[in-house]
């Protein structure tokens, strides 16, 4: 089995209304991505959210109360927003400022398809995907992450410009630094009206409050009004375009917020997304409960584009579920994680989650996780405020610092993962049918990290790479001895179930 073999799950769904091409014409797509904020949105319910270009595209869209990311890191959520594969399937497991990179610069991917099919193809704001050159953009703009927030005008300006050039369909790949660390307060005289710590409460899965943490969330809400700000004006440039009414518009975030129990980890803090599709007279305006993932934007897009598909995606077309259509849907869904940096992140895990109950299981189990010297360094308030917790909230953050092999949540009961049932006999038949699939995934994905010599051997590689400035320069070794011989399974891996 090579480093392609996937899990054969795609299929050929009916197009909306019929073929792209019974439509008339291939849409425009632009594909709207933000960074580090999960469904803290106005339209998700939220209670201090100011996000009213937001909300009215979601009112006239279709909403994904459960969307997810595959693994809750810059530069490999991205780069599944973009092949379609998971980090561990197209290679890029880590930062690409860090130098880590796909396998294979022939990978496909969404621009490279869409520019075959005959889409104009542009992208404003960082790719952050290595390599550079695996992503033929006709049109580049602000390359960088601009964590700064300079210039802030200049995206929607960047962005009319694209869509009065001519009139071929287009593919705008638009990316903004909101909500990125530092959560800068205001900037541009937005928001008008910042929110301060007095207006807000901590993020519920945080499970502690203090108020320099609500000075930050405080923040963190007025980065998301300066980001729904943003998008109000590129949106009414794609109006003045007049293109508006045959362009498909897709928002959702990278990951979610870099605070406690989100970023960089496993749980549902970090690999909830907003999803929000709008599509003027084709998408039916509607709110959806499927768990959809990242991995089905690409089958999407090439479905809708016309393109030629790509075979053996493990994702799945949305298009049915854009049409209103009830589809049999996945039961089960699968996110990972590798590193971010290198050392001070690197802990591996991989998860999986049904209707209700979400497994997680750790690559290092009894290992001490890096991050959370990360954590205590930048909040140093936090390690007092988790001492004084409750005792459930106070073993979930020494769980997360030094984790189990399994961690097993009942996501209905208990929706921030507070409570590990992994020890509990009421749940063992959930426990071992979910530890089964996430190990039949594993397996057919193909998981290079299924072999403990070659998990041992990219260990050993991250924590010899300690600089940014090294490993920008530094050849990593993974791509080449990930895929070896067959990885061996483990024991408990019976057969596939569904």
């Amino acid at each position: 089995m090579n480093r392609f073999a996937l899990v054969a799950v795609t299929s050929l769904s009916l197009l909306l209304l019929g073929t792209w091409d019974a439509l008339g014409a291939q849409p425009n797509i632009l594909l709207i991505v933000s960074e580090d904020h999960g469904p803290e949105l106005g339209c998700y319910g939220d209670p201090y959210a100011r996000t009213p270009n937001l909300d009215r595209l979601a009112a006239e869209g279709v909403l994904f109360r459960r969307a997810y990311v595959t693994q809750a890191g810059c530069s490999q959520s991205r780069s599944s927003i973009l092949t379609g594969l998971y980090p561990h399937q197209n290679g890029q497991i880590g930062l690409a400022t860090w130098g880590f990179r796909m396998y294979r610069e022939d990978t496909p991917n969404v621009p490279r398809s869409l520019k075959a099919a005959g889409y104009r193809t542009g992208i404003i704001g960082k790719l952050h995907v290595n390599p550079h050159s695996a992503f033929p953009y006709d049109v580049q703009e602000i390359p960088r992450g601009n964590f700064a927030r300079n210039n802030l005008a200049d995206y929607a300006r960047h962005a009319e410009s694209f869509f009065q050039a001519n009139d071929r369909p287009f593919f705008l790949h638009i990316n903004y630094p909101e909500a990125h660390d530092p959560f800068l307060t205001q900037v541009d005289g937005l928001p008008e009206h910042p929110l301060t710590a007095a207006d807000v409460r901590s993020l519920p899965h945080f499970g502690i409050d203090h108020p320099e943490l609500r000075q930050l969330v405080a923040d963190y809400y007025n980065c998301i009004s300066r980001l729904d700000s943003l998008i109000g004006d590129l949106l009414a440039a794609l109006d003045r375009s007049g293109k508006a009414d045959n362009t498909l518009v897709i928002f959702l975030s990278d990951h979610g917020i870099d605070l406690l129990r989100g970023k960089r980890t496993s749980y549902e803090g970090g690999t909830r997304v907003p999803l929000i599709v709008h599509w003027p007279g084709k998408a039916l305006p509607q709110v959806r409960t499927e768990l959809v993932s990242t991995i089905d934007l690409m089958p999407t897009l090439l479905e809708i584009g016309g393109a030629a598909p790509v075979p053996d995606l493990p994702g799945r077309s949305l298009v049915p579920l854009l049409a209103g259509e009830q589809p049999a849907w996945r039961s089960h869904l699968f996110t990972e994680f590798h590193t971010h940096a290198t050392v001070a992140n690197f802990f591996p895990q991989r998860a999986v989650r049904d209707e209700r109950y979400k497994l997680i299981e750790n690559l290092l189990p009894g290992e001490f996780h890096p991050d959370t010297n990360k954590i205590y360094s930048e909040l140093p308030f936090v390690e007092a405020v988790i001492a004084a917790a409750p005792p459930l909230i106070r073993t979930a953050y020494q769980r997360q610092q030094q984790p189990p092999r399994y961690e097993l949540y009942d996501l209905l009961t208990d929706p921030y993962e507070f409570q590990d049932l992994t020890d509990s006999p009421e749940h063992a038949a959930i426990f071992a049918d979910l530890k089964q699939r996430l190990a039949q995934w594993r397996k057919q994905s193909p998981d290079p990290l299924l072999n403990p010599a070659i998990l041992q051997r990219l260990k050993e590689e991250v924590y010899s790479v300690r600089r940014r400035a090294v490993a920008r320069e530094y050849h990593w070794g993974y791509p080449d001895y990930f895929f070896g011989p067959e990885p061996e399974v483990p024991s408990d891996a019976g057969p596939a179930k569904d």
